[in-house]
């Protein structure tokens, strides 16, 4: 083993052994359900900004965005991460602060207990629906940062993957049983930094490695459309294709999953105090949309960087995702201190998916635990059961996770899309009418769930692939039709309970 290694093995340890520490920590801090699914709402501003970004750009931001700039150039990335910059500030202007509110009078911690509670189902449907529709899509999306754990260590260290796969999801499942949501966050804080420390090392050395700024450029120039908006260029068969009215619209639709993603959203309710949220908002617009340029930049240089002969050029865009991989491998052959920065971006994309993966986790855990067991079945359990069934749940659907996650080809940025879009129409249109809209019912608040999550299959599968004017991704319909399908209805069947309008109108 060289010098190299043992440096980014050492940094790598100290992460992880760093995240475990805050994992046990705050173990004994969790004495209710609130307390570990939802903080005991008592996160500070700059906590609740940070990791709710964290856990939003997951494995994404150093994986799937340089991947998808090296592979096809500025069109599709820039657009997709304009989408995503404006459903981010308009997340938090809009959403975040009247939700903390709602939720805190309501006493729900997890979203489907604001939607029940909200519309005063006592059926259980809404409640029911609502989870089975949070673990459908956020196992598999759980097993997308298992899987992107497991290429990291695969690529660095020529190991097998599944047993790298493994240790990475039993770390996240640790400190997730253990600490709860306040471990999640504050470990999502850290994880910020970190993937902000990676992406400054990289992009600093790889635009030092490719000769230059002047020379990133020119290798850019040289290929058609790379640089173009408007145009995508497939780098091995340096095929072009226009990027045109719909692909635009249909990249923008990204920014619309916001709305409805529980991991996300639940961070703006666990907040001490929601007038604090503008200064979240802040820093978080603020990061994000500094984070993902850089990522795009990072994809750039890589590919002039390839053109310099410095690393090996990727053949297809899901290799492309381990280019911060390859880059670190490049930078820690320079010596011990460079192997360090190394091994700092390597724990930084380790980060980035364990920040997401914890979220998800215990999203997934409430929903089975809190929502159905308790609530919808109505099992009774003390508050010391209730945390006992938490961290058994937690354990059981990191372990759904690591068996999808058994195939190390699948594509990361591929699977965030389809659950991006999944959350997206079932949630998103529905936490903007019950947080905006009097009217909307319990009829509606069903029916758009069900209508939205259900378009994102026919959609993706069955219209889509027919090209030209279908080609849209799945979100920007799906949210259209459970939208449309949430006004109907509600119109059409009986009228909320005054009791309903008047808290309402009180939030």
């Amino acid at each position: 083993m060289t010098s190299a290694e043992i440096c980014i093995i050492l940094a790598v340890a100290v992460y992880l052994l760093g995240m475990l520490f805050i994992g046990f920590f705050y173990c004994k801090l969790n004495n209710s359900a609130g307390d570990f699914y939802l903080g005991g709402r008592k996160l500070g501003p700059v906590v609740v900004a940070l990791s709710t970004e964290a856990s939003d750009m997951s494995g994404w931001l150093l994986m799937g965005v340089p991947g998808l700039a090296y592979f096809f150039g500025l069109a599709d990335a820039v657009w997709t991460v304009i989408g995503l910059a404006l459903g981010t500030y308009l997340n938090w202007l809009i959403v975040a602060k009247r939700l903390r509110r709602y939720s805190a009078r309501l006493g729900a911690i997890t979203i489907p207990d604001f939607f029940s509670h909200r519309y005063r189902d006592r059926s259980g449907l809404i409640e029911g629906i609502a989870a089975l529709i949070i673990i459908i899509f956020f196992i598999p999306y759980t097993a997308s940062g298992f899987a992107a754990c497991g290429k990291l260590f695969t690529n660095i260290f020529d190991v097998n993957y599944m047993p790298s796969m493994i240790i990475s999801a039993s770390v996240i499942v640790a400190y997730c049983a253990m600490g709860g949501f306040t471990a999640a966050s504050l470990t999502s804080l850290i994880q910020s930094l970190v993937m902000t420390a990676a992406l400054v090392v990289i992009l600093v050395f790889g635009v030092h490695t490719a000769g230059g700024w002047s020379a990133v450029i020119e290798n850019a120039k040289a290929l058609p459309g790379y640089l173009d908006l408007s145009h995508s260029t497939d780098i091995v068969s340096k095929q072009l294709s226009n990027y045109g009215f719909i692909s635009v619209v249909s990249t923008l639709a990204w920014g619309l999953g916001y709305f409805g993603m529980p991991h996300i959203l639940n961070h703006f309710m666990a907040i001490e105090d929601g007038e604090k949220l503008k200064v979240s908002r802040r820093i978080g617009t603020v990061w994000v949309v500094i984070s993902m340029a850089v990522a795009i930049i990072v994809g750039i240089v890589g590919y002039a960087m390839s053109n310099a002969g410095a690393i090996a050029p990727f053949n297809s865009p899901s290799d492309a995702e381990a280019i911060l991989v390859r880059i670190s491998a490049l930078l820690s052959k320079s010596g011990i201190f460079p192997a360090i920065l190394a091994g700092l971006v390597l724990a930084g994309i380790l980060a980035s998916t364990m920040s997401t993966a914890d979220a998800q986790l215990l999203a997934s855990a409430s929903s089975i635990s809190h929502n159905i067991l308790r609530n919808v079945f109505h099992i009774e359990l003390t508050n010391k059961q209730e945390m006992c069934v938490a961290r058994l749940t937690v354990f059981a659907v990191a372990g759904f996770g690591v068996l999808l996650a058994v195939n190390p080809e699948s594509s990361v940025f591929g699977i965030v899309s389809f659950a991006w879009a999944g959350f997206g129409s079932a949630f998103g249109p529905l936490m903007l009418f019950s947080l905006f809209w009097k009217r909307s019912n319990k009829y509606g608040a069903l029916a758009g769930m069900l209508s939205g999550g259900i378009s994102v299959f026919i959609w993706k599968y069955l219209i889509r692939p027919l090209g030209g004017v279908w080609d849209i991704y799945e979100l920007l319909p799906a949210f259209i039709i459970s939208s449309l399908f949430i006004i109907t209805v509600s119109i059409f069947t009986p009228k909320p309970a005054e009791e309903i309008v008047a808290e309402f109108k009180n939030i």
